[in-house]
């Protein structure tokens, strides 16, 4: 695929039919840290605009903390994790209420979807995500996602939803990701920098996160600084997905296109769901060790992984379940969806179909990973 123009880029985002719009809620919010209406309902008419005319938007929004702490009483976000858990609890129905309302203005239908990151990384949990949200959609309703902040550790979250929006795109095959979040677009340099300049376009968001110097957000309500927002745009950018980075004042502009904010040109041609799932969300559960035939095979992208090629087994898992594909030197080769459990894995190394079929069976004379279900990393 060679570099597209940033025009055609931008008209890609503007005749999109399904968009993401990730909100952070530093763009939701008042100086105190407080839920800030206006913003909220300025934001909602952009997308009720984008929805009147024809498009099919996903609202992943944060915000659930920031809208609970005040009627709780606190001064600031609370920084323990209990009760920032209790102030989402509380506030997720808040931040519900408030969409719901501005939304009814437009004679527009919500809907709540709280995902943990376990929901993206488990095969049937991410199926039935993605069973909902297109029911959603095809139903007329703009879906609010939101991590489940009341059940989300510290260790297993997303990152103020940066990343989570990448994979929500991805669910819902979205040919478009826009984020929104406190600086109006990606700069070579925090903004406040003399000689700071505004990046318009970037065609390769690979190339760009190893050389843009990045700032965290200034903001002591959001979580996700500018590299998570660079994160989620590779996420979505190698899965075919243009993405529009900018403020969330310029949401309307970015929904139709306008040169506003920073744009990501896709990198790829979409994949199919279920590879970019294994690719990205999936946390692999343990390794399967490859030989140096076997490395270069899996390299060569066409090839399944034989048992034959196969050295050493780590970690417990499941058939079906993601593992790391590794070369003898531990570098990382593939991530893929295991055929066999851990625990049979030791009995078929080294053995060919041949000599698995008569030894084991025909039940094991198949690959450990099917080349279907292998992802290059």
């Amino acid at each position: 695929m060679g570099m597209p123009a940033q025009s055609d880029v931008r008209r890609m985002v503007a005749q999109a039919r399904t968009i993401v719009v990730k909100v952070g809620s530093s763009s939701l919010t008042l100086p105190s840290g407080h839920l800030d209406v206006r913003r909220l309902d300025a934001l909602v008419a952009a997308v009720a605009s984008a929805v009147r005319l024809g498009a099919r938007v996903v609202l992943v929004s944060s915000g659930a903390i920031a809208a609970g702490f005040g009627p709780l009483g606190f001064a600031s976000r609370p920084a323990d994790v209990a009760t920032q858990q209790a102030t989402a609890s509380v506030g997720q129905g808040l931040l519900m209420a408030r969409y719901e309302a501005s939304f009814a203005r437009y004679g527009i239908r919500v809907g709540q979807i709280l995902i943990t990151a376990e929901d993206t990384t488990r095969a049937a949990q991410y199926r039935n995500a993605r069973r909902t949200l297109e029911r959603l959609l095809e139903l007329g309703v703009v879906p609010i996602v939101n991590e489940n902040d009341a059940l989300a550790s510290n260790e297993i979250r997303f990152g103020d939803n940066d990343r989570l929006s990448a994979l929500v795109a991805n669910i819902v095959r979205a040919d478009a990701l826009v984020l929104l979040t406190d600086v109006d677009a990606l700069y070579t340099a925090p903004p406040s920098e003399p000689g700071s300049r505004r990046i318009d376009y970037v065609p390769d968001v690979v190339d760009a996160l190893g050389r843009v110097e990045v700032a965290g957000s200034s903001s002591g309500v959001g979580t996700g600084g500018m590299v998570t927002k660079l994160e989620a745009a590779r996420v979505a950018a190698v899965s075919g997905v243009p993405v529009v980075l900018t403020c969330a004042a310029n949401a309307g502009p970015a929904l139709m296109g306008d040169p506003v904010g920073t744009v990501f040109a896709p990198v790829h041609d979409r994949g199919s769901s279920r590879r970019l799932w294994i690719g990205f969300a999936a946390e692999p559960r343990g390794a399967i060790i490859v030989d140096e035939g076997a490395a270069r095979a899996v390299r060569g992208g066409q090839a399944s992984l034989l048992a034959a090629g196969a050295v050493e087994v780590r970690g417990g898992f499941s058939s079906g379940d993601p593992v790391w594909i590794d070369a003898e030197d531990g570098t990382h080769l593939a991530r893929g969806l295991a055929a066999y459990d851990s625990e049979e894995i030791p009995q078929m190394l080294g053995r060919t179909t041949a000599q698995l079929r008569r030894i084991l069976g025909d039940d094991y004379a198949h690959p450990l990973v099917h080349r279907d279900n292998l992802v290059l990393v």
